[in-house]
């Protein structure tokens, strides 16, 4: 087979296999599961233990790990080829006969052998079966997840100022609850209602509710103001730095991969009547992932993006607006301190001479 025959198959297959990506997904990787426009599955190859940093486009079967840099490709058949470990026509091979593409099908005696149907009725229906099944528990879940939401919220009382997370974090309370074992709560919304929770322990830990609805769910701090300008960020504490330093109001999604489904809700909901700024952070993770999931949410929204200036000396751990503003307001309160301690030294040595020249007057007036 000719090498630019070859590649033309290649490229059939590929373009083929994104109608069915889901299906594929399921198989090649059945751990993992659909969040928005992805697949989210732990990297086989590496031996990785849980989902987290790969990711695959269900539109446009584009892949890559963020922890792992050589990690990437542009279609379903380069990820089957990395998976299998093996060239990509042979990936492609293998895709063509799982869908009974015919791509690949060779001539017998000079007569062109049929092409099979792409899958069989069977396999359709099992795999619908199974998608419908998720989806039915999926939302059992996040309902479940919004009524125990409601209750936890309704119960708790404003969160203390004094919080070890608040002070350490340097913010004000804002729209935080606290419940009655010092747990904070930030609320998620999503289409004007409550839907989740994100709890933060006294040290900094945090988790959402069991099967709460994450994607496309927000908590705003602040009032929007049509005409105006709206963020949108990742954690909380980003958030409220980003409203105590401007004044304007903010979406904080929660994660890097829902900073797009977060700024497009958004542009629709106020139908373009805020400038929207996607926030981004993320400085040392290989390959920045929040980097990139800020600029995409960017072009998707049609919006600003806004990256922290780190000035020389910023502590390397540091990696979003608020460590930059905890860190630039310890640098404020030492050079206070080192002022006031340099201010009195003068005074001292002011005081102290002055005594001795009193002395050495009394002492020649004796004399």
């Amino acid at each position: 087979m000719a090498e630019h025959e070859t590649f033309s198959k290649i490229r059939r297959v590929s373009a083929a296999a994104l109608e069915y990506a889901e299906l594929l997904l399921s198989e090649w990787l059945p751990e993992g599961k659909r969040q928005g426009s992805e697949w989210q599955a732990r990297n086989t190859v590496r031996g990785d233990r849980h989902a987290g940093s790969f990711g695959v486009s269900l539109t446009s079967g584009k892949w890559n790990d963020f922890a792992d840099r050589d990690a990437r490709g542009s279609d379903l058949v380069s990820l089957l080829s990395y998976l299998r470990g093996c060239r990509q026509v042979d990936a492609a091979m293998e895709i063509d006969a799982r869908l009974g593409l015919g791509v690949f099908r060779t001539a017998r005696n000079g007569v062109p052998l049929a092409s099979s149907p792409v899958l069989d009725q069977a396999a359709i229906e099992a795999f619908d079966t199974r998608q419908k099944a998720m989806e039915q528990e999926q939302a059992r879940n996040r309902e479940a997840a919004a009524e125990r939401a409601k209750r936890y919220w309704d119960s708790a009382k404003r969160a203390s100022a004094h919080h070890p997370y608040l002070i350490a974090k340097r913010l004000p309370v804002y729209n935080l609850r606290q419940s009655g074992r010092g747990w904070l709560m930030v609320p998620l919304y999503a289409d004007g209602e409550l839907v989740n929770l994100q709890w933060i322990m006294p040290n900094g830990r945090k988790r959402f509710l069991k099967g709460g609805r994450v994607t496309g769910a927000y908590s705003l701090i602040g009032d929007l103001i049509p005409g105006g300008r709206l963020f949108v960020c990742e954690g909380w504490a980003t958030g409220a730095t980003l409203h105590r330093l401007t004044g304007d109001p903010v979406a904080c999604a929660m994660n890097a991969g829902n900073l797009e489904a977060v700024a497009l809700y958004m542009k629709r909901a106020l139908n373009g009547s805020l400038e929207l700024v996607i926030a981004g952070d993320d400085r040392h993770t290989e390959g920045n992932p929040g980097k990139k999931m800020a600029n995409d949410a960017a072009v998707a929204a049609g919006a600003l993006v806004l990256y922290p200036k780190w000035p020389e000396g910023a502590p390397e751990d540091a990696t979003d607006f608020n460590d930059l503003y905890c860190w630039h307001r310890q640098r404020i309160e030492a050079e206070s301190k080192r002022d006031r301690a340099q201010a009195g030294k003068p005074h001292a040595r002011q005081k102290k001479d002055t005594g001795k020249g009193k002395s050495t007057s009394q002492t020649g007036g004796a004399q």
